[in-house]
């Protein structure tokens, strides 16, 4: 019989995380380094992605990789990932972390911010799949875990998100499809949907008098997320336990998607 260690386990798995020189993606990639997975972070900040590696090796004694690239550029994602592949020898898991969420009137966000938030959020994401896919199938599987929101499946009524809205409603359905394309594969493509999580992205909108109570009091359970409450939903989709699980989207909401 497997063992709730065995079932959890990442012990000598190579994990990907992008955007991961702050907020989720530092917690992401804590949470695959805690099950015993090398792991790669990816984002544009050298310095920080240097101290997020320390920082991981120190806490789980685990071998990370630092690696700078801008994701809105293709040419910088391929050799990202022909960096993770060369020094790692292939990736079992990707956490697609990295992400923009700019606000304001539909009418305003057109055509620069949208074209930027569906480069990032979505056209990237894709790539981002494929690259990690490509090494996937020669290792004879994987985890792909698309990090989504819930405002890919609903509206938001305290912020304008238009532009965002829609690049979380294709990483879900795209979510979705990978997964029945790549089944065959052994690759299980699945997506987290957080509701409000304080971080980089979120914090800017946090200063402001009554916001965090308005991002709480949206759910039933009336609170935001709380730091290390989306480990679990990314553990669980990057490790063995999950073998049968593919083309889902875990709410991580506190309830809100319910109402």
């Amino acid at each position: 019989m497997t063992t709730i260690k065995e079932l959890f386990s990442l012990d000598g798995k190579t994990a990907v995380v992008t955007g991961a020189s702050s907020g989720l993606g530092v917690e992401f990639a804590d949470a695959l380094a805690g099950a015993g997975a090398r792991v790669a972070v990816i984002a544009r900040r050298r310095e920080r992605l240097e101290k997020v590696g320390k920082m991981l090796e120190a806490r789980h004694g685990v071998e990370t990789l630092a690696v700078t690239a801008d994701l809105h550029a293709a040419g910088e994602r391929e050799a990202a990932f022909e960096r993770v592949c060369s020094h790692f020898g292939g990736i079992d898991v990707l956490v697609n972390n990295a992400g923009i969420a700019p606000t304001g009137r539909a009418e305003k966000q057109w055509p620069e911010q949208w074209q930027q938030t569906i480069d990032l959020n979505l056209t990237a994401l894709f790539h981002c799949c494929l690259l990690a896919a490509e090494s996937m199938r020669r290792r004879g599987g994987g985890r792909i875990v698309n990090v989504s929101s819930i405002f890919g499946h609903l509206g938001s009524s305290l912020f304008r998100v238009s532009s965002y809205a829609a690049s979380k409603g294709g990483v879900e359905n795209l979510t979705r499809q990978l997964a029945v394309e790549w089944a065959d594969h052994g690759i299980t493509v699945n997506a987290i949907a957080p509701a409000w999580f304080r971080s980089e992205m979120t914090e800017e909108s946090l200063h402001k008098e009554g916001i965090a109570e308005r991002m709480g009091a949206g759910c039933p359970m009336k609170r935001m997320g709380k730091a290390g409450e989306l480990r679990s939903a990314c553990l669980f989709l990057a490790a063995p336990a999950s073998s049968y699980v593919t083309g889902v989207v875990i709410p991580v909401d506190g309830g809100y998607s319910a109402w």
